[in-house]
C-alpha cells in the first residue's frame, strides 16, 4: 500500500493551515513528519484520514483517489494510532484490540472467530500477551501505545498513521515502540508518523518531511534533510551536529551548552 499527497492545501476560513504539501510514502517505508507544535501536522493527518474533506489537491491511496473511497473501505486500508487514547469505559486490553476489527463487521454484527483470531494474533505479534486481560486504563503509557498498534494490526490496514507514538514515554519504551515500528516496516507496512525528535527521525526513518508553518521546508532521506540549518529553522535554536559511526548516527547538541 502506498500513499501519495500532491499539492495539498487546507484552510480554516481565511487562515491557511496546510499549503502546497506534497510527498509519497511507499510500501515498506517509514516517513517521519518533523516539526514544532502548531505547524499543521495534525491537520495534515486529518486530511489523509478523511476527517477533513474540505482540502484542495489530491490524496491517493494505493492508486485510488481518497475522495472516491468510502469510510469503511478507507478503514480497511489505513489505521490511525493517536498520541493519547482514553476510553470512556474501562475495557480490557483484548477488547480494545478487538475493536480494530470493527470495519470488517456489519453494523448489526458481532465479532466472530476470525475477528477474535486477528485480535489474538496482533496481541502476540506485539508481545503483550501478558496484558491480554488487564484493564486498559491501568497499564503504562508505553503499554497503551503497543495496544493501540495491536488494534491497528487487527484492523488489517497496511498503512499506519501515528501521531507522535513515543511522546511522554521513557527512553526504554521509546526504543521498544520504534523497534516495533521498524519491524512492521520491514514486513511491508507503510507508516507515517509525526515526531519532535530529530535524532529518532535520523536513526529510524526512510524519509523525512520537515514541516514549517504548513509548508514543506525539506523532504527526502534523513541524511539529506536533517541538518543543523533545518533544525534551526524548525525550532529556532542553534545546534552543533556530530556525526558518529561513519555518519550512520547524527547527534544534535544545543550550541549554547557546547560553547558554555
Amino acid at each position: 500500500m502506498s500513499i501519495v499527497v500532491k499539492n495539498l492545501n487546507f484552510s480554516y476560513g481565511n487562515r491557511k493551515i496546510i499549503e502546497d504539501v506534497s510527498f509519497t510514502a511507499e510500501e515498506g517505508e517509514l516517513l517521519v513528519i518533523l516539526g514544532p507544535n502548531g505547524v499543521g501536522k495534525s491537520t495534515l493527518f486529518q486530511c489523509i484520514l478523511g476527517l477533513l474533506p474540505g482540502y484542495t489537491g489530491t490524496i491517493t491511496v494505493n492508486g485510488d483517489n481518497a475522495r472516491n473511497i468510502g469510510i469503511r473501505e478507507l478503514a480497511r486500508r489505513m489505521a490511525y494510532i493517536p498520541q493519547i487514547h482514553s476510553p470512556v469505559f474501562n475495557y480490557t486490553v483484548f477488547d480494545i484490540v478487538l475493536m480494530g476489527t470493527a470495519s470488517q463487521i456489519s453494523e448489526i454484527g458481532i465479532p466472530g472467530k476470525e475477528h477474535i483470531r486477528l485480535a489474538e494474533e496482533a496481541i502476540e505479534r506485539l508481545e503483550i500477551g501478558h496484558l491480554r486481560d488487564r484493564a486498559y486504563t491501568q497499564i503504562s503509557g508505553g503499554e497503551r501505545q503497543l495496544v493501540m498498534i495491536a488494534r491497528a494490526l487487527a484492523q488489517k490496514a497496511k498503512i499506519l498513521v501515528m501521531d507522535e507514538p513515543t511522546s511522554n514515554l521513557d527512553y526504554g519504551n521509546q526504543i521498544r515502540i520504534l523497534s516495533h515500528i521498524k519491524s512492521l516496516v520491514k514486513q511491508g507496512y507503510t507508516i507515517i508518523q509525526s515526531s519532535h525528535n530529530p535524532d529518532q527521525a535520523f536513526l529510524f526513518s526512510d524519509k523525512v518531511l520537515a514541516l514549517l508553518e504548513g509548508r514543506v521546508l525539506a523532504y527526502g532521506s534523513p541524511k539529506d534533510v536533517i541538518s543543523g540549518d533545518v533544525i534551526k529553522q524548525l525550532y529556532s535554536i542553534d545546534v552543533e551536529v556530530e556525526n558518529l559511526h561513519n555518519g550512520k548516527v547524527r547527534i544534535f547538541l544545543p550550541s549554547a551548552l557546547v560553547n558554555h
